[in-house]
C-alpha cells in the first residue's frame, strides 16, 4: 500500500470511472443545446419576440437540431473509430518511439491527431505514455503543440459544403463495411460511413437553423458573442460539456453557414473551444503520476497562453483572415453564409499553427516553468522501496549472485523485525507516537511503509532468484535458491498479517474506549517480546545458515506455543471471574494473541528452511 497516494488515487479513480459513464457525449451535447435554449428563453428581449407561425415550430427546431447533433457526434465518433482501427496501434507506436527532436515531435503529433481526429485522444495517450514512462514530460510538449495543428483538419473538412454528398458517402461506407472481406477495407468503410453521417447531421442542423435567420433577436443574441470575453466563456463551457473541440467548432461552422455568426463572433468561440478541450486531458490525468499531470498542465498552459496572445487584437486578426479567404458575392446574411464558414476554419487553422510555431522554441523554458509550478515531491531517503544488493551483472556468477540475494533477504527480515517491534505500541498506549526511524511518519504509517517495502522486495528477490536458477547450479545452490524463495514468501506473508490483520485491530481496540486488564496487557507484552526475539534469532541463523541456531528457534517455538496456551487459559479465567476489562476486550485480546501465535509458527517454518539449507553446506 502506498501511504501517500493510495487513498487519494482510489478516490480519483472512482471519479474517473463515474464521470465518463454518467453521461454520454451525446447526452452532454444535448444538455448543452437545451441549456442554450433555456438561456435564450430567459432572455426577455428574445422571449418577447417569439411568435409561433404555421411554417415554423420551436419544438420541431429543437428536436431536429438535437437529432442532427446526434448524427453529427455519432458520425465523428464512427469516423474516428474507423481511423483508429486502421492505424491506431501504429499511431501509439509512433508516439511512444519519439525522439527529443521538437520538429519531429510536433509533426508526429499533428499527423496522429489528423488520423484519429481528436487532439483530446492524443493528449490522453500522452498522459498514459508518460505515466508508463514510455516517454518523458519534455518529449510530450512538442506532440501537444502538433496535436493542436492536427485537429484543425476536421474544421477545414467541415467548412467544405459536402452535405449534398452525405448520403452517397453513407452508402459507400456501408457497402465497404458490410461486404468487404478485408479488415483494412472494412475500417476504411467505417471511416467513410462516419464521415457521411457527420455531414448528414450537419445538413439536419443547418436546415433546422434556417428559420432563425428571420429572427432579429436571435441574431442580435449571437452578435453579442462578438464580445471576446463572452464568446470565450461560451466556447469553453460548451466544449467542456461536449468534450470535443472539433464537435463544437463544427457547430460554430454550421451556425455560420446560415449567416447567423460573424467572423468576429466565431473567433472567440473557437478560441474558447481550444481551452474547453483541456477538460478531457485533465480528467485523464487524475490519479496519475506527477509527471503525467504535468502533461495536462502543459496542455492548459499552451491553450490559455495562445488565447491571450490573440484575444486582444481579434478585429485585426479577423481582417487578416478575410484578406486571405475567398470572397463571395451578394450582401447581408447570404454573404455571411457564403464566406464566414471558410473564414472561421482558416482562423482556427492559423491560430493553432501560429500557436505551435510560437511556443515550439520555448518548450524547454515551459518545461522548467511547469516543474517549478508542480515540482517533484521531496522523498526521504529510505522511505521509497528499493533494492540495495541485487545486481543483474552478477547473475552469470551464481555464487556471487546468491550472496547478494542472501544479503537482500537479510535486509528484508530486518525490515520485518522493525514492523513487528512497532505493532504492539498502539495496543499499549492511546498515543503510540511517531516512527522511530522516520519521525515524519506516524507509527502506523511507518508499519505500512515497511509492508510496501516487503511486497516490493519479495517480487524483486524472487525474480532475481529465478534468473539465478536458469544458470548452471550445483545441487546445494539449487537448494539455496528454493530455500530463499520460501523464506521470502513466508516473510511477506507475516508482513501481510501485520498490515492486513493487526492494523485494523488497532481501530477496533480504540473503539472500545477500554484498556486491557493489567494482567492481560502484561501477557501480550511478554508474548510479543518472545516472538520478536524469535525474529532476531532468525536473522542470525540465516546470515550464517547455522542449522543449530535454526533448531533452537524450532525448539523455542514449541515452548512459546505452550506459553500462549497458558496465557489463553489465564485470560479465560479472568472472564469467568467477570472482570470488566477482560470481558470488554476479550475479542480483541484473543485475536491479537492468535495473530502473534501465527507469526510464531511462521518463525518455525522459516527456521526449518534455514535448517535444511544449512545441513547441505
Amino acid at each position: 500500500m502506498n501511504l501517500s497516494t493510495k487513498p487519494k488515487n482510489q478516490r480519483f479513480s472512482l471519479i474517473k470511472a463515474i464521470l465518463p459513464l454518467t453521461l454520454t457525449q451525446f447526452q452532454y451535447s444535448l444538455l448543452s443545446i437545451i441549456a442554450l435554449f433555456i438561456f435564450m428563453m430567459m432572455n426577455p428581449v428574445f422571449a418577447g419576440s417569439l411568435e409561433v407561425e404555421s411554417a415554423f415550430s420551436w419544438g420541431r427546431l429543437v428536436m431536429t437540431l438535437a437529432g442532427g447533433l446526434a448524427f453529427f457526434l455519432y458520425g465523428m465518433e464512427k469516423m474516428s473509430e474507423g481511423m483508429k482501427k486502421s492505424a491506431g496501434d501504429r499511431m501509439r507506436n509512433i508516439l511512444s518511439a519519439l525522439t527529443n527532436n521538437r520538429i519531429i515531435a510536433m509533426s508526429v503529433g499533428a499527423f496522429v491527431t489528423m488520423v484519429i481526429q481528436s487532439s483530446s485522444a492524443t493528449t490522453v495517450m500522452l498522459v498514459s505514455f508518460v505515466q508508463a514512462q514510455l516517454m518523458t514530460f519534455v518529449q510530450s510538449l512538442g506532440v501537444i503543440l502538433g496535436a493542436d495543428i492536427g485537429t484543425t483538419i476536421t474544421a477545414q473538412l467541415v467548412a467544405f459544403k459536402l452535405t449534398d454528398y452525405a448520403l452517397v458517402m453513407i452508402a459507400v461506407g456501408f457497402a465497404l463495411t458490410m461486404f468487404s472481406k478485408k479488415d483494412s477495407t472494412k475500417y476504411l468503410g467505417e471511416a467513410i460511413l462516419g464521415f457521411g453521417i457527420l455531414f448528414f447531421g450537419m445538413k439536419l442542423m443547418s436546415d433546422a437553423m434556417r428559420p432563425l435567420r428571420t429572427y432579429s433577436a436571435f441574431i442580435d443574441l449571437l452578435k453579442g458573442l462578438e464580445n471576446p470575453v463572452l464568446g470565450l466563456l461560451v466556447g469553453t463551457l460548451f466544449t467542456a460539456l461536449v468534450q470535443s473541440s472539433s464537435a463544437f467548432t463544427g457547430i460554430v461552422i454550421v451556425l455560420a453557414q446560415q449567416g447567423l455568426l460573424t467572423l468576429e463572433a466565431g473567433i472567440p468561440l473557437v478560441m474558447g473551444a481550444n481551452i474547453g478541450t483541456c477538460i478531457t486531458a485533465a480528467l485523464a490525468s487524475i490519479g496519475t503520476s506527477r509527471e503525467a499531470k504535468r502533461v495536462a498542465i502543459a496542455h492548459v498552459m499552451f491553450k490559455i497562453g495562445g488565447v491571450l496572445l490573440f484575444i486582444f487584437w481579434i478585429p485585426s486578426f479577423a481582417e487578416i483572415i478575410r484578406s486571405i479567404s475567398p470572397m463571395a458575392g451578394g450582401s447581408g446574411i447570404d454573404k455571411l453564409a457564403a464566406e464566414t464558414p471558410r473564414q472561421i476554419a482558416n482562423a482556427h487553422t492559423i491560430f493553432n499553427v501560429s500557436l505551435a510555431f510560437f511556443f515550439l522554441p520555448f518548450t524547454t523554458f515551459f518545461a522548467n516553468l511547469i516543474l517549478k509550478i508542480y515540482p517533484e515531491r521531496e522523498q526521504e531517503k529510505g522511505i521509497q522501496p528499493v533494492t540495495w544488493h541485487l545486481d543483474d551483472k552478477a547473475i552469470s556468477t551464481p555464487s556471487l549472485a546468491l550472496d547478494l540475494a542472501r544479503n537482500e533477504v537479510s535486509r528484508m527480515s530486518k525490515i520485518f523485525g522493525r514492523m513487528l517491534g512497532a505493532i504492539i505500541e498502539p495496543f499499549k498506549s492511546s498515543d503510540p507516537g511517531q516512527d522511530k526511524k522516520y519521525p515524519q511518519l506516524s507509527l502506523v504509517e511507518g508499519i505500512e511503509m515497511r509492508e510496501e517495502k516487503l511486497d516490493f522486495l519479495e517480487e524483486r528477490i524472487v525474480d532475481y532468484l529465478r534468473k539465478i536458477g536458469r544458470q548452471e547450479l550445483s545441487d546445494r545452490q539449487i537448494q539455496e535458491v528454493y530455500g530463499m524463495m520460501s523464506i521470502v514468501n513466508d516473510i511477506e506473508s507475516v508482513g501481510d498479517i501485520i498490515e492486513k490483520n493487526m492494523i485494523p485491530l488497532i481501530a477496533k481496540k480504540s473503539a472500545l474506549n477500554t484498556d486491557f486488564s493489567d494482567e492481560g496487557k502484561e501477557e501480550l507484552d511478554i508474548f510479543h517480546t518472545k516472538v520478536c526475539k524469535q525474529v532476531s534469532r532468525l536473522k542470525d541463523a540465516f546470515s550464517e545458515l547455522d542449522p543449530e541456531k535454526a533448531q533452537a528457534i524450532m525448539t523455542k517455538e514449541e515452548k512459546y506455543a505452550d506459553l500462549e496456551s497458558e496465557y489463553r487459559t489465564q485470560h479465560l479465567e479472568r472472564l469467568h471471574e467477570e472482570r470488566k476489562e477482560s470481558i470488554e476486550t476479550h475479542e480483541t485480546h484473543m485475536e491479537l494473541m492468535d495473530l502473534l501465535k501465527q507469526i510464531n509458527v511462521y518463525t518455525k517454518n522459516i527456521a526449518k528452511t534455514i535448517h535444511s539449507m544449512g545441513s547441505n553446506n
